[in-house]
């Protein structure tokens, strides 16, 4: 779910993406569609009041990133509080081809309050556990897309491998210019 989360984030809320302003997806059901491929899910039809729901959601979630980029950590709780109580998260065990699986839904099984509330309380369990300092805001100028970092030791800073050689390129350039 957290892969959801930054996949909503990233692809619903207006900001800067890459060094290029993002003001939001032209087609938000769109945008949402693409967020369940990019996670596995085969092609969705995503209404649009839906979308419109879950980017009001997606700027929520970003509120919970933001907030553990700066070790803002009882924010963060709050927000993801109000998330669970908003979409009324509540665990499931459901039967998968390769067994039992957890999982969350809201109080039906639609696209909003499903993937909500699974998205509400992946964000829960990070924070909860030692997952909590690795949600993260890119550190690329003129960039604000989220990532969760699975790296081995913890220090990524870039929401891609774009990002970084953005800011890569821009130190090399910065070393090579003649000073004065």
């Amino acid at each position: 779910m957290l892969a959801a989360s930054v996949e909503y984030v990233n692809r619903l809320t207006p900001g800067w993406s890459g060094g290029v302003a993002f003001d939001g997806p032209a087609d938000e059901a769109q945008a949402v569609a693409e967020s369940l491929v990019a996670i596995g899910y085969p092609q969705p039809s995503v209404k649009a009041a839906d979308a419109r729901r879950l980017a009001v959601l997606a700027g929520r979630m970003r509120i919970v990133f933001e907030a553990a980029q700066t070790g803002d950590l009882d924010r963060a709780a709050e927000e993801i509080n109000a998330l669970l109580l908003d979409t009324n998260a509540r665990p499931q065990l459901d039967r998968r081809e390769k067994g039992w699986s957890l999982h969350f839904h809201g109080p039906d099984d639609g696209l909003v309050n499903g993937w909500a509330a699974g998205c509400a309380a992946g964000l829960a369990l990070a924070l909860g556990s030692d997952l909590a300092g690795r949600l993260g805001v890119c550190a690329a100028p003129q960039c604000d897309r989220v990532f969760v970092d699975v790296s081995r030791n913890g220090q990524r800073r870039f929401c891609s491998p774009q990002c970084q050689s953005r800011v890569k390129a821009a130190a090399h350039r910065a070393r090579q210019s003649p000073t004065g």
